[in-house]
């Protein structure tokens, strides 16, 4: 191999071609001889040829142009040689390959014996696995019996503890006082007795059959005991002056667990206490509403009769009447005033009567409603949430206040038929429903359907006597009614005062159908007011009569709120229209001529041909009657307005506008003049606008 290296380096320096013709060189081949003495096929040597043209090698050894004979017998010597070195580096190391055999020899039998050793220890670690597991088997089933002894015990020993029945217990419950400790005492024995009846197993055991007797016994004398105490305890609730409230508590709720007992065990019993309860209760609850009803009477303000009417004449109902009655109230017939106060006091403590009556105050009747419905709701929330908590039972409430119920439906029978206060009837009807909203708000239902029930008769009452109203308006005799005087008439006072109470009333409430009643008292009134204007002689005091009664009804309303509604703005129609009315009369009054002349010839054109034209002549009078006369005529009808109306405010407005009308009359006989041929003639006559407007204004600023 180093001389075929040699000779490739050499023909690589000698500049030797590093291709060659392939065929050229395999020509010298006899390929038939090579067949014929070897028995191989060729086939496909050219092909292999061909690939390996790309060897390195291969071209290395066809580039020096040695055949392959040449190159295998070489190749031959190379391996012989190479062989021989071998051999000789083996012989060299023997020593050593010895004495590796030998430590390769030694190894392998100190392997054999750990081997040996090894074995053994895999068989004694077998048997010790085998021992583990018999003991692991043994401890398992130990554990379970352990376990089951276990439940066994824990099962006995329950039923032992569930059916023994100690001796301090049967002290307890035959000897003890009813308290706390009494009460768990109770609470163990209901659970023996659940459990001696609960399986079938407990109750055939032997053990049972000789604890039962004893806990009946338990059982009996526990449910005397304990109905005795119940009922000593409800017979406390019948001493008079006994704050209920607190006794149920402080004290009842205490032994609740009694009620369950006796629920559970001696279901009889407990249906005695329940009623004796109910029963306690009920005439407890009845005798305090009666009480506290009568006390309240003797509080009662008496506003309204039947004769307290919108379309009433006054003196008819009577001095002897109404003389010991105070003046100030009769104005909360038809006036809300400071009534309407007792909306704001829905969540107000109710009247402690002894405290008012010691104070001398009467109360219209609202003021008392409130008060004792305020009672009624605070009672029966209590009493609802006692027997709920206490007996567990929601519905005998109903039992419970039945009494109660009917002494207050006893005492409202007697006071609605009586009742003509429209206003009063109105405010409670508002009390009902800020009640209703405070038992919702307490998530309490239990007055609902009282609630509703009071609702639904107060809301009768309140149109029948609305209906009073409108009848003594469409009824009434105008001629006895009629006063000879234009300022506001009572009838007509009555009539705002009421409405705009009314209307305050239903501010927050939106009532389409008391809307629609107070449309027909508001044409009833109308057409009241007509006919009593018309009892005057006078168009003017016809006018200054209706502008008065107006003008007052706007004011009323005014106050229930600021807008007032339909009916506020259908009167200030009315006072508009009438105002213009007035206006007008007033002018006519002293400015007829110059009136009637600017109306009648005021618009015509003296420039265009007419018939009859405007002349000096027929100016002259008006404007000189009015430069002399204007200033009084204006001062008296200041003095006339002054007299005339009622309002001082509205009265001025009116002035002013019958000023300002005046002016514009005179501003138009002015122009006309300018248009008239010779009118300046006139000008030291005419007066100036300014000192007109000067004269307003003088006017205005003294009001």
């Amino acid at each position: 191999m180093a001389e075929v290296a040699d000779n490739t380096s050499a023909n690589a320096n000698n500049g030797q071609k590093s291709f060659f013709d392939l065929g050229s060189f395999v020509g010298d081949l006899n390929i038939e001889d090579e067949i014929a003495s070897a028995d191989i096929s060729l086939e496909g040597l050219e092909e292999e040829l061909q690939e390996c043209k790309t060897d390195d090698v291969v071209a290395n050894i066809l580039s020096k142009g040695t055949t392959l004979r040449e190159y295998t017998k070489g190749v031959e010597n190379n391996l012989r040689q190479v062989e021989l070195d071998s051999i000789q580096d083996y012989i060299k190391e023997s020593d050593n390959l010895v004495s590796l055999h030998d430590q390769i020899r030694d190894c392998d039998m100190i392997l054999t014996q750990m081997e040996t050793l090894l074995s053994g220890f895999q068989g004694e670690i077998g048997s010790i696995s085998s021992d583990i597991k018999i003991l692991q088997e043994k401890s398992m089933d130990m554990g379970l019996r352990l376990k089951n002894r276990k439940v066994a015990e824990s099962k006995l020993a329950k039923f032992v503890e569930d059916i023994i029945v100690p001796p301090r217990m049967i002290d307890i419950i035959v000897d003890g006082e009813v308290n706390e400790e009494y009460m768990r005492t109770l609470e163990i024995l209901s659970k023996k007795l659940k459990y001696s009846d609960a399986d079938l197993m407990v109750k055939t055991s032997k053990a049972l059959k000789d604890v039962r007797p004893e806990l009946q016994r338990l059982r009996q004398k526990a449910v005397s005991k304990v109905f005795d105490f119940m009922v000593q305890k409800l017979y406390s609730l019948r001493k008079p002056k006994t704050n209920i409230q607190i006794l149920q508590q402080s004290v009842l709720l205490k032994y609740k667990y009694i009620l369950s007992f006796l629920k559970e065990h001696g279901k009889e019993v407990y249906l005695e206490v329940r009623a004796a309860y109910t029963d306690t209760m009920n005439k407890v609850l009845s005798a305090q509403f009666r009480a506290y009803i009568q006390a309240l009477e003797k509080l009662q303000l008496d506003i309204a009769t039947s004769n307290d009417l919108i379309g009433v004449e006054t003196r008819s109902t009577g001095l002897f009447l109404r003389g010991r009655e105070p003046l100030k109230n009769r104005s909360a017939v038809f006036a809300l005033g400071e009534r309407i106060n007792i909306l704001k006091e829905i969540e107000e403590p109710p009247l402690i009567p002894h405290i008012a009556e010691a104070s001398s105050k009467k109360y219209p009747y609202e003021v008392l409603f409130r008060s004792l419905h305020k009672l009624l709701m605070d009672t029966a929330s209590s009493e609802y949430l006692f027997c709920d908590d206490f007996f567990g039972e929601q519905t005998m409430f109903y039992d419970i206040f039945a009494g109660p119920f009917s002494v207050i439906d006893e005492h409202f029978g007697t006071i609605l038929p009586n009742s003509f206060d429209a206003i009063g009837l109105l405010l409670m009807i508002r009390i009902i429903y800020h009640h209703q909203l405070v038992m919702s708000r307490r998530r309490i239902p239990c007055l609902d359907s009282y609630l509703d029930k009071v609702n639904i008769a107060l809301w009768p009452r309140f149109k029948m006597v609305f209906d009073l109203h409108l009848n003594s308006l469409r009824n009434a005799n105008i001629r006895t009614l009629w006063e000879d005087d234009v300022h506001p008439h009572y009838v007509i006072r009555r009539y705002a005062e009421f409405t705009a109470s009314l209307i305050h009333l239903n501010v927050e409430y939106g009532d389409g159908q008391l809307e629609l009643n107070l449309e027909r008292l508001r044409m009833a009134v109308d057409d009241s007011l007509v006919k009593l204007a018309q009892m005057f002689a006078k168009q003017k005091q016809q006018t200054v009569f209706l502008i008065n009664n107006y003008d007052m009804t706007i004011s009323v309303l005014k106050e229930a709120g600021p807008d007032g509604g339909k009916i506020q703005q259908h009167f200030e129609e009315l006072l508009k229209n009438n105002t213009s009315i007035f206006v007008e009369e007033l002018l006519l009054e002293h400015f007829s001529d110059l009136i009637k002349f600017v109306k009648t010839r005021g618009s015509e054109d003296p420039s265009i041909g007419t018939e009859r034209p405007i002349t000096i002549a027929e100016v002259e009078p008006i404007v000189k009657d009015f430069a002399s006369r204007w200033k009084a005529a204006i001062e008296l009808m200041h003095n006339d307005v002054i007299t005339s109306f009622s309002n001082f405010l509205c009265g001025m407005d009116i002035l002013r506008a019958a000023l300002t009308q005046l002016l514009l009359y005179y501003t138009r006989l002015s122009d006309c003049i300018k248009r008239i041929n010779g009118g300046s003639t006139l000008n030291k006559d005419l007066v100036s606008i300014s000192s007109i407007v000067y004269e307003i204004r003088k006017y205005s600023r003294t009001f």
